[in-house]
This record gives structure tokens, C-alpha cells and sequence, in this order.
């Protein structure tokens, strides 16, 4: 699919949300939808383009691929990141893949053109037989892509006239400067085809309405309070707690860490009070606590984790517009990317993310082999997830489906997401888009639906 001119659309948007808490089905396949997200929403955003541990050095470099367009991530000698158009200025040759080193610049393999790291043209072969005006100075340097760096990545945007990054991703870039995200490092990176779409996919995590159904493995007696208070007992709501961190960990495989359940089962003797409130919070109090220092102690970066439980930003899940999130947990965090493939199909990126001690050296992350959906190697969390998501579309492909039916209070996170698709589709203003964009990148779980303004 080919990301075109950032122009407005011309006319209505097909498949439209009319009613806020409505999804019509035809968004998630119509190949009209999909081209005027690739004409106005991926040529408009900010992405995360790599994380800064895959181009350590000077002269490092990855390729970022977004339906056609491939970008290069340069960090040149001063330690800046640079990102370019990965394309030949003389006739259109795809310069360099995946990740590697540009230690003399990066040389077209068709006719021999060079470039500096920094993208400057360095020789043009039999440079007498061009006209003048096709060897204008800067003309046939590589062509300049927005980028940024923030939170431990580098960030591109195709727009020249997009705002800066931070105040496109705000309240999420405040959010986790506080749980330091900087200071996360990559434990394994893994990646999954998705017959599903890329929108689809992202709101199988973004609401949490679905977890006990999908996910009975959490649904753990004496983590919550009984329906007689003087049933409760302390050990048995410790025991239960530690087991469900357990199966986090198992399931999740990245974002609650098995060092931090260690912790909690170092925990298992501590006294609690009788009741569940109290216990509760007890609980949570010491041993956000223990995991604090025990981290702080091995020489890692760590937020304090009560003090953002007292501001409001422990949460589990946060979504940066439109493609990027982290849950973090304790101490570490899962990270997610969803790419279009197509209409119907996504390519799914996970990171686990960990700290180590401050300075550390830890080795290069890899791109991934990219697994099938159905791979026996995905955790299980995820496994069930991934089930859903190939029959739900094919679901909507049924006569029967006009539209998806959004609980106002449990999945107002994917109602507010994709009214900002729709504001970005029908190629809104940035004046108008800010505000929404702030809107939703939040926290999701359990958000309320808000009419957002960007509706036809």
C-alpha cells in the first residue's frame, strides 16, 4: 500500500463512526480504509522507529519499514540519530536492509552513488555526463526524515509539518518518564504475523473486559474480597497473590518479571491484617517496597513505585497513538508494535523489557524470526489472544455484522482510539488532532467513551 501527498481527503470517509460507542465492520477490510490510513495517518505519525540499544555506536543503522515507505535510522559520530528516506537520488535503488554498519556511508549496489552516514551525496560516478540540474548540491543528498529520540527510541514522522514529538505523544511521554523508561533494556524481542488487522489486533489488549473470559487462567480464588468479610483469610490472599504473579510471569513471559516474583515469594511468611481492605493494601504497600529497594540495591534505575501509586500512574497498560504501547509491571514491562501488512493482517512486535545495572553493556538486540500466529513458541497469554483475533476477522466479514457494539465504560479506550483514526483519515488539522491525541494516549483499561469532535 502506498503512503501518497498529505492532502485533506476528498469527501466522505467510508465506514465512518456515526455513533461514537459504533464501530462499522468495514473499516477493519475495506481496502478504501486502508488506503486513506496509509495517504493520511501513517504519513502524519509519530512511530516508533527502533530502540536506541539496536544502533549503539556511530555508523549504526536500521531500516524501518511502514507499508511502502522505508526509512533509514542513522547514529552518526557525534551521537546523534538521523533518519533519511532509504532511496537512491539518482534513480530509486533501496540503499541498505534490516540493521548492520555504515562505516564508510552506504553505496547504491546499482551505479556506485555514495552517501556520508549523515546522508550527504559523497560521489557520483562519471559525475560530467549529468546535466547541472541534476546534480544540484543538497538535491542529491538522501532526503531528510523527522526524527527524535525519547524514552530509550528513536521516533520518525513522514510529515515535515507534524508537531514536535513529545507534543504529539503526551500524557504518555510524562507518564513513563516517571516509571524511567529510559532505563529499560531489551531481555528479548519476538514477532508474530496476524491474520487480523492492525486495528483489530491493538484492541484485543486495550480494553480488559475480555480477561477472565479469555484468560481463566487468572481467575484465582482469595485474590479478591469474599462475599462474607469473615471468610477472609490473610495466607490464603498471600498464597493466592503469589500464584497470580507466578502465572503472570509464566504467561506473559516478559512483563512480570521472574525476579520480582521471587521477591514476592520471599514474602510469603509476612503478617497481614484480618481484613481485605487493610490486607490489600498492605500487601501492594510493602511489597512495592521490597521491590524497590531490592532493584535499587542491584544498581538499576527504578521509580518508586508507591509514589506512583499516590500519583495515580501505576497502571498495567499505556497506549502512545497509534500503533505503540507498554505495560509495565514492578519492575519491568512488556512493550508492543502492531504494523499493517494489509487490511487483514499485522505484523506484531513484542519486547520484554528489563533493568540491569546502570552502565551495563548488554548485547545488540536482533530483529526476530517472524512466527505464524498459531507458533507453539508464543507465551500462553498471548496464545489466547491470538486465537481470538483470526475468527473475530472473519466474523465481521458475516452479513449479519453491521457494526461492533462498545461498552460505554469498559471499552471506551478502543471508542476514543478510533475516533482519532477517524480524524486522522479524514485529514484533520493538527490543531484539531492534538487535543484527541492527548485523549487517548493513557491509559485504556476501563476508560470512558468521550466524544472526541472528530466524528463526520
Amino acid at each position: 500500500m502506498t503512503i501518497v501527498d498529505r492532502k485533506p481527503a476528498a469527501g466522505p470517509v467510508p465506514h465512518a463512526m456515526e455513533l461514537p460507542d459504533r464501530l462499522p465492520v468495514g473499516r477493519f477490510y475495506d481496502p478504501d480504509f486502508y488506503a486513506l490510513e496509509a495517504e493520511h495517518l501513517w504519513s502524519r505519525t509519530w512511530q516508533m522507529a527502533c530502540r536506541l540499544e539496536e544502533i549503539p555506536e556511530p555508523n549504526d543503522f536500521v531500516e524501518y519499514q511502514i507499508l511502502d515507505q522505508s526509512v533509514l535510522v542513522v547514529r552518526v559520530d557525534d551521537g546523534e540519530v538521523l533518519a533519511f528516506q532509504n532511496v537512491c537520488r539518482h534513480r530509486g535503488m533501496k540503499l541498505a536492509g534490516g540493521q548492520g554498519r555504515c562505516e564508510g556511508g552506504f553505496t547504491c549496489s546499482f551505479h556506485g552513488w555514495c552517501y556520508a552516514p549523515d546522508g550527504t551525496n559523497t560521489f557520483v560516478p562519471r559525475a560530467k555526463t549529468f546535466a547541472e540540474h541534476n546534480l544540484q548540491r543538497g538535491d542529491i543528498d538522501l532526503a531528510p526524515v523527522r526524527c527524535e529520540t525519547w524514552g530509550g527510541c528513536a521516533w520518525i514522522n513522514l510529515s515535515p509539518d507534524a508537531p514536535p514529538l513529545r507534543d504529539c505523544i503526551e500524557p504518555f511521554a510524562t507518564v513513563q518518564d516517571a516509571w524511567n523508561v529510559e532505563a529499560y533494556r531489551v531481555e528479548w524481542w519476538h514477532a508474530f504475523r496476524v491474520p487480523a488487522n492492525w486495528r483489530l489486533a491493538i484492541e484485543a489488549f486495550i480494553e480488559g473486559y475480555h480477561v477472565l473470559e479469555s484468560h481463566p487462567q487468572l481467575r484465582i480464588p482469595g485474590r479478591f474480597p469474599p462475599r462474607d468479610p469473615t471468610a477472609f483469610d490473610p495466607q490464603s490472599f498471600i498464597d493466592a497473590e503469589i500464584h497470580y504473579l507466578r502465572t503472570m510471569s509464566e504467561g506473559m513471559a516478559g512483563m512480570m518479571h521472574a525476579s520480582d516474583v521471587r521477591i514476592a515469594e520471599g514474602m510469603s511468611d509476612i503478617e497481614l491484617p484480618g481484613q481485605y481492605e487493610l490486607a490489600r493494601a498492605t500487601w501492594d504497600r510493602t511489597f512495592n517496597d521490597e521491590v524497590v529497594r531490592q532493584h535499587r540495591e542491584a544498581g538499576h534505575v527504578m521509580p518508586d513505585l508507591n509514589e506512583l501509586d499516590e500519583n495515580g500512574l501505576n497502571f498495567t497498560m499505556f497506549h502512545c497513538f497509534p500503533n505503540f504501547l507498554i505495560l509495565p509491571m514492578y519492575s519491568s514491562a512488556s512493550s508492543y508494535r502492531f504494523r499493517p501488512l494489509g487490511p487483514e493482517e499485522t505484523l506484531w512486535e513484542v519486547w520484554s523489557l528489563t533493568r540491569y545495572p546502570d552502565g551495563e553493556v548488554r548485547p545488540k538486540p536482533e530483529p526476530p524470526e517472524v512466527w505464524a500466529h498459531d507458533d507453539p513458541r508464543v507465551p500462553p497469554i498471548p496464545t489466547q489472544d491470538l486465537s481470538n483475533l483470526p475468527r473475530q476477522q472473519l466474523g465481521l466479514h458475516n452479513a449479519s455484522v453491521e457494526y461492533l457494539r462498545l461498552s460505554e465504560e469498559l471499552e471506551g479506550g478502543i471508542a476514543n482510539f478510533e475516533q482519532t483514526v477517524d480524524g486522522f483519515v479524514a485529514g484533520r488539522s493538527y490543531d484539531e488532532l492534538l487535543p484527541a491525541l492527548r485523549a487517548v494516549n493513557v491509559n485504556p483499561i476501563e476508560m470512558p467513551v468521550v466524544d472526541l469532535g472528530l466524528r463526520p
